[in-house]
């Protein structure tokens, strides 16, 4: 099933964040739109057939915001962002609720949390 609902997170700098995201998280910019040089960012990335929208736009939400990515394997992932240098918030660990997960904190303040169900016996 494909995607049906993509999470916006506030950014407050566009060149910063997309730098974040594409550089070291290996996120693809699909497109991005302005209505005139100098006026607010909108953009849309896809990581893995996960997509998400960037907005610089004040009235659209607010900085502080998180997604929640479940990925094939977390680990796995992880060791993809720290090859460029990305630390966690927190670091990879097993949850009680099932779940090997990190988190991630953009340059703005946004979390990301990347997760993966743990594989039972």
């Amino acid at each position: 099933m494909p995607q049906t609902v993509i999470p916006q997170l506030r950014i407050t700098n566009a060149e910063r964040s997309l730098r974040f995201y594409v550089e070291n998280l290996g996120f693809k910019l699909d497109w991005q739109h302005q209505f005139e040089p100098g006026f607010p960012l909108f953009a849309q990335l896809t990581r893995q057939g996960q997509t998400i929208f960037l907005t610089e736009h004040t009235g659209d939400c607010q900085v502080g915001g998180a997604v929640y990515f479940i990925v094939p394997d977390a680990a796995q992932c992880w060791s993809e962002f720290a090859q460029q240098g990305v630390a966690p918030t927190n670091p990879l660990a097993d949850t009680p609720w099932g779940t090997s997960e990190f988190l991630l904190t953009d340059p703005d303040g946004n979390r990301l949390r990347f997760a993966s169900e743990l594989q039972r016996p």
